[in-house]
């Protein structure tokens, strides 16, 4: 190996990925930036020979990890990584991965071996990536990234939900007796910032409902925060009205905007994001088949059309929404068997067509799920769907023979995301002063 390698070992990088930078250094340098610069006198490769625009080319196409690395190699590298212009490019191209977020500790039996410990462990958050092919599909079981939010002070003596992901960017809910605070955190740059306090704020018998996203034509990231329960402070002592009032909160503006009451109770802690819109179940007493949207352009709230309604007692089906292969879904489970609906065109009522059904069987792990809510995190393209249990299990249905197997992975508590990784700077939306580091690498 030559000696102006040996830094790139230094830093982690594999000789796969150097030889791969290298090789595709020639050929630019041979194929676009010689072509044009007749009088050089050495024909040897070096990345100041090409034009920025290429360099962010070459760079976007590494892996994540080797990106990051690549970050500590010269500050030209660290400019360009860093620029809005390559976070963008690479997001285009970035894979799609699962998130993990899971509890690190043992679980509690009892509520005095919690208060023996002082504090609940937050967990860790660990990108998972994933290979798809046709013949086969694999998930890299040693996460590329993992980041363990117990590391950050902020986060001790109290829990943190994610609530939400687009484009690389995490919504974190971090709630206890002393806490209700939501943050917006990039796993990969290890930025986060912490959202203004809400005029509502988490209280006994009240419910709280997230969705993150982005408007599709201003490109503006959004949170929207919808509380349900009673009004805070009381009228009075006898007097506990039920209200469901809607926030918002547009990354960049410094303040949350109210958009009044919501015409509707909803289920769940937060809605599954496609196509500019938040997606919840409606709780209504005369049906369960009613499902509603919120527009992150217009910022309306109005119904949207659900699968057929088939006869049978909604109070014993678990219902919950997804995205699987960028089509809204349902997931149904009831007298076991395991039932996903998947709208085909987006807001077409008649395109909601039964995608698969399980039914009970002695090679089918269905009793791990027939009595809770099913959430599905991806599909692969051979048909291949990765569900979670609300028991913390990682279950996979394989469509060639129409079962569902236990994975074994992940046990205790996680839940599961899709995910895709950026480079993504939150200074884009806040001021510098905002913006803090969880802990530094």
């Amino acid at each position: 190996m030559t000696s102006d390698m040996q830094p790139y070992v230094l830093l982690g990088l594999r000789s796969t990925d150097i030889f791969r930078l290298y090789r595709d250094l020639v050929e630019y340098c041979f194929g676009t930036a010689m072509s044009s610069s007749k009088s050089r006198k050495s024909l040897d490769p070096s990345m100041e020979d090409l034009p920025a625009h290429l360099m962010v080319d070459i760079l976007s196409r590494l892996p994540v990890k080797t990106i990051i690395h690549c970050k500590c190699v010269c500050k030209k590298w660290l400019d360009l990584i860093s620029e809005s212009y390559f976070a963008d490019h690479h997001l285009s191209r970035s894979p799609s991965g699962i998130m993990i977020y899971h509890n690190s500790n043992e679980v509690f039996r009892n509520a005095e071996e919690e208060q023996k410990t002082g504090y609940l462990r937050t967990g860790i958050l660990r990108w998972v990536e994933v290979e798809d092919k046709l013949d086969h599909h694999y998930l890299h079981h040693d996460p590329i990234m993992s980041l363990d939010l117990n590391l950050a002070p902020i986060f001790q003596k109290s829990q943190i939900l994610p609530v939400g992901s687009v484009n690389g960017l995490l919504c974190l809910w971090q709630f206890g007796p002393q806490h209700d605070k939501t943050y917006i955190c990039n796993p990969i740059t290890r930025e986060y910032m912490i959202l203004p306090k809400p005029q509502y704020y988490l209280q006994h018998n009240a419910h709280l409902v997230y969705c993150f996203g982005v408007a599709p034509l201003t490109n503006e990231y959004k949170v929207i925060r919808i509380f349900q329960g009673e009004k805070i402070p009381y009228f009075s002592s006898n007097s506990r009205p039920i209200i469901s009032q809607a926030e918002v909160y547009t990354l960049g503006t410094g303040q949350w905007r109210s958009l009044g009451h919501v015409p509707y109770w909803l289920k769940g802690m937060y809605g599954p994001f496609l196509n500019g819109h938040a997606h919840w179940t409606v709780l209504d007493k005369d049906s369960s088949e009613k499902l509603c949207v919120f527009d992150f352009e217009k910022e309306t709230f109005e119904l949207f059309p659900s699968p057929p309604c088939e006869a049978r007692d909604e109070n014993l089906i678990f219902k919950s929404l997804g995205v699987l292969k960028g089509c809204l879904c349902r997931c149904e489970s009831y007298d076991s068997q395991l039932v996903v609906w998947v709208m085909k065109e987006y807001g077409i009522k008649k395109s909601w067509r039964k995608e698969f059904v399980v039914m009970e069987s002695e090679n089918t792990d269905l009793d791990l799920l027939t009595l809770e809510t099913v959430d599905l995190i991806t599909g692969f393209k051979d048909g291949t769907v990765l569900m979670a249990s609300y028991r913390d299990t990682l279950l996979v249905y394989c469509p060639r023979r129409e079962i569902i197997l236990d994975t074994e992975m992940f046990y205790r508590y996680f839940k599961g995301y899709t995910f895709r990784p950026s480079f993504r700077r939150l200074h884009n939306f806040e001021n510098e002063r905002s913006i803090h580091l969880l802990y530094n690498c």
